[in-house]
């Protein structure tokens, strides 16, 4: 197989694992195919390459990828997947010469700051424009974040594992949640926890334990047949008006929001708030009602401070590849 110009990005998640093949032209990198695995029916990413690759007659010049899971030296071994990425076993298992592997979320930052502003919605309408730092959150299998850190002339992605930081209550019906949850989990308990699709339905048994609302007949019927129970969350609260799944939705925002200023203030993210994953694209309603800013806000002396900052939602879910894709471009640059 002959080396070209061609570039392969990847986003390695929990749930799913997404590839794309793309040409590096004079205007840039042109979307060639791409393909969509489900990760856990793979022993690893290697596998899953050579069989995206397969029949290809030009090999990548190089490939860059982003994976859930902390990355020291060229390794990874992923947070929700049995398995452990290298750049030099996959190098030497494809013959890409060149490989290399961001977390997921440092990929998905690089990919938000060049979404156009149609891909954007702004849920803060006090929000006044600046130029800095830019914190980054998503909630989809887990909770990543990442900060674009601004040097004063361009932004650097930073990855980090703040979603696995300690969840930290700030109302008596979040002290029952985490007391509900130390004992589901023996200990422990992170924002994971909750801001993830695992974590909509433990919010949903919390508040189905406090008996907040019945439980619907149908809920039950749709879990028992396979249904992802976070999917089902956001879904029955808008389509079939749940009163738990609205109520679950209501507590998982409001906690969002809270962890979303937390890191804003720790990122000290003049430019802003970006939020990736496919949670808060999927339920727009709930996101934008109002409880999620509330949230984001309120954080004493500096809520003035908070209430001025941009905070938008990324409805393009591919921004973790399209990150990887331009990490990849500049390898061979």
């Amino acid at each position: 197989m002959e080396l070209g110009n061609l570039l392969l990005a990847g986003d390695i998640g929990g749930t799913k694992t997404k590839l794309a093949l793309y040409q590096l032209g004079e205007n840039g990198l042109m979307p060639l195919r791409e393909g969509t695995y489900k990760s856990i029916n793979h022993d690893g990413l290697e596998g899953i390459i050579s069989d995206f690759l397969a029949g290809s007659e030009t090999l990548p010049a190089a490939a860059s990828f982003g994976v859930a899971g902390p990355v020291n030296d060229g390794r990874c071994r992923t947070t929700n997947l049995p398995w452990v990425v290298e750049e030099s076993v996959i190098s030497n298992h494809t013959g890409i010469p060149v490989v290399r592997l961001l977390n997921d979320l440092q990929a998905m930052a690089l990919g938000l700051a060049r979404l156009p502003q149609e891909d954007l919605v702004e849920l803060n309408p006090n929000a006044q424009a600046s130029i800095g730092n830019i914190a980054v959150i998503a909630a989809g299998t887990g909770c990543g974040e990442a900060m674009l850190y601004w040097d004063g002339q361009t932004h650097h992605a930073i990855a980090t594992e703040g979603g696995h930081a300690d969840f930290a209550p700030n109302s008596s019906e979040q002290d029952g949640l985490l007391r509900f949850l130390r004992a589901k989990f023996d200990g422990h308990v992170s924002y994971e926890r909750i801001l993830s699709g695992p974590g909509l339905y433990n919010v949903y048994q919390y508040l189905a334990d406090k008996r907040i609302a019945p439980e619907s007949a149908a809920f039950r019927d749709a879990l028992i047949s396979g249904e992802d129970p976070g999917k089902l969350i956001g879904q029955f609260a808008a389509m079939e008006n749940d009163p738990l799944c609205r109520e679950t939705l209501r507590l998982f925002v409001s906690v969002y929001g809270a962890e979303a200023g937390n890191w804003a203030l720790k990122a000290l993210a003049y430019g802003g708030l970006l939020i990736g994953g496919g949670i808060a694209a999927k339920n727009l309603a709930a996101m934008t009602n109002g409880d999620f800013m509330a949230s984001f806000r309120d954080k004493g002396r500096f809520s003035e401070w908070m209430g001025k900052l941009s905070v938008k939602i990324a409805l393009n879910q591919d921004s973790g590849l399209l990150g990887a894709a331009h990490n990849a471009a500049k390898l061979i640059a």
